[in-house]
């Protein structure tokens, strides 16, 4: 696990290299004094801290109710103990998410995420600490883990963050795809199975009239498909040309870190953009 964890570590500052030579990494559009601070300590919470012992917490969980069942999974085949990870991660992460777009005291915690005003890697980690804490998909990874698939979840999650670094980082990798007509029905496949720029830069979009944003909508982490199978998926091929969230009132970084610890604004009555 160690070295997958290296990997993907080196694929994410890789995309911090790109997004250096080829975008504004350090001053994006719109960024405020908050931004940088939310963003670095809401990555480093949630991969040092969070992660490892929601994970944990999944494994004990499992181990209390089914302790009969440590490394049962040992001998499955790697497509199954692949897909049970994509069933109980992957699909359990849209529904969450899908959930924190509905759920106004939900959206307190998801909000982070879309308070900047540009998309980019450094707004993948970026969330409330409890937002991941609740998160169901971590929990029911830690008890998979200890059913005896985490020599699965190793590749599987640098495959993921893979897909969901590229998806979020503003090096748009799949526009020169799009250009190449031959290419389309290959991207016609690709951006109906996993998360693309254009397909999740839409669910960032700030104007709900722009014809792009879906913001209700693509919510889909490593799989897009999830969209596609549950019907929110919106696909047009082009970029939203402002990213956050319209007519939001102003919060500060504690708030989006820690609430309900720090509340600046009430909660409101339903999540913004219907």
């Amino acid at each position: 696990m160690k070295t997958e964890i290296t990997v993907i570590m080196l694929i994410f500052f890789a995309f911090i290299a790109l997004e250096i030579i080829f975008t504004r990494f350090f001053s994006k559009p719109g960024q405020t004094r908050d931004d940088a601070l939310v963003e670095v300590i809401g990555t480093a919470m949630l991969t040092l801290v969070t992660q490892p012992l929601v994970l944990l917490g999944g494994a004990g969980i499992a181990a209390f109710f089914a302790p009969q069942a440590q490394g049962a999974l040992e001998n499955w085949h790697y497509f199954s103990v692949f897909a049970l990870f994509l069933i109980f991660d992957d699909m359990l992460q849209y529904w969450w998410h899908r959930l924190s777009h509905t759920v106004p005291w939900l959206y307190k915690l998801h909000r982070p995420h879309h308070n900047a005003a540009y998309l980019s890697i450094r707004v993948v980690y970026r969330n409330n600490i409890f937002y991941y804490v609740l998160m169901p998909g971590l929990w029911f990874s830690g008890a998979l883990i200890y059913l005896g698939g985490g020599w699965v979840y190793a590749s599987y999650l640098v495959l993921k963050m893979t897909i969901i670094f590229g998806a979020h980082s503003d090096v748009r990798w799949d526009a020169p795809l799009y250009k190449a007509r031959w290419l389309s029905p290959l991207m016609w496949l690709v951006e109906r199975t996993i998360s693309t720029p254009s397909t999740h830069s839409a669910h960032h979009g700030k104007y709900a009239a722009d014809g792009i944003t879906n913001y209700k909508g693509n919510y889909g982490n490593m799989l897009f498909f999830w969209d596609v199978l549950f019907g929110t998926a919106k696909i047009t091929r082009q970029y939203p040309k402002a990213m956050g969230v319209e007519n939001l009132p102003d919060t500060t970084a504690a708030e989006q870190l820690i609430w309900p610890i720090v509340k600046v604004t009430p909660i409101p009555s339903s999540t913004p953009n219907g």
